[in-house]
């Protein structure tokens, strides 16, 4: 079994890397608006917090992350927003701590998890790992909503390998969810890593593939840009079509971003 540590350790430099990016923000910068509809700066690292504070009671309390989740059905259109509103109406300071706090308790729980263990979560139960993993996901993709309203371009990582790669593994959750019979076949990925690693995925031969830069298909598949904005590109009809419909997070299919032009 690997050693899970490194995706640990990926998950605090990624939460440490957006917190620099907040921690001297003035009051008034937490309420500008991101490219979220009706979200705010406030509203992103609430949201954060709400998503650690649930992977926390997931890894410690199953039973009372049970008890979270029953109350999903209730409000199923707006559970996730109504508890980033919760949140954004904290005083930046309260919220900054509330979730330096909650993921510090969370970096502790994973690392002090049975190797093997698998915790319940609002799709299959998950390992520490991939626990670890979908935070780092949910973490850039808000960071990149954050610097995105602040007008910053963050310099990539190697760490988008996780996004990159619950995004592949993804593929065909997002065929599902639209709809859609999932292709048969693999599909081969390649892309271009930050540091200008190959990164590969599927078989080689496979007819249908998917090439480009790793931050463009990260962007991609959390939907914080358009397709027609990014430098990812298909071969085959199958590979074309998910990359019109690809997410690397659960749940229905998201609006996406509109494209530049059509954004001004």
């Amino acid at each position: 079994m690997a050693d899970p540590t490194p995706v640990f350790d990926d998950l605090r430099a990624e939460s440490d890397e957006l917190d620099r990016l907040v921690a001297d923000l003035e009051p008034d910068q937490w309420a500008l608006p991101t490219p979220a509809p009706r979200w705010t700066i406030a509203h992103q690292i609430a949201h954060l917090a709400w998503t650690d504070r649930s992977a926390l009671l997931a890894v410690t309390d199953a039973d009372a992350f049970r008890t979270l989740v029953e109350k999903a059905p209730a409000a199923p259109d707006s559970f996730v927003d109504d508890g980033a509103e919760e949140g954004a109406r904290l005083a930046p300071g309260e919220l900054l701590a509330r979730w330096r706090e909650g993921r510090t308790a969370l970096d502790t729980a994973l690392r002090a998890a049975p190797r093997g263990a698998r915790f319940p979560w609002y799709g299959p139960p998950m390992s520490a790992a991939a626990m670890a993993t979908g935070r780092i996901m949910e973490t850039w993709a808000h960071g990149q909503d954050i610097a995105d309203a602040l007008g910053l371009v963050r310099p990539p990582t190697d760490r988008l390998k996780h996004v990159v790669r619950i995004g592949v593994r993804a593929r065909d959750f997002a065929f599902g969810v639209h709809g859609l019979t999932a292709p048969g076949e693999e599909f081969r990925v390649e892309l271009t890593s930050p540091s200008g690693a190959l990164w590969t995925y599927g078989p080689e031969g496979a007819a249908q593939r998917v090439t480009g830069p790793a931050l463009d298909f990260a962007l991609l598949v959390t939907q914080r840009a358009h397709r027609d904005d990014l430098a990812v590109r298909a071969q085959g009809p199958d590979a074309d079509r998910w990359l019109d419909i690809a997410q690397a997070f659960a749940g229905p299919p998201g609006s996406g971003r509109p494209p530049k032009e059509d954004a001004r």
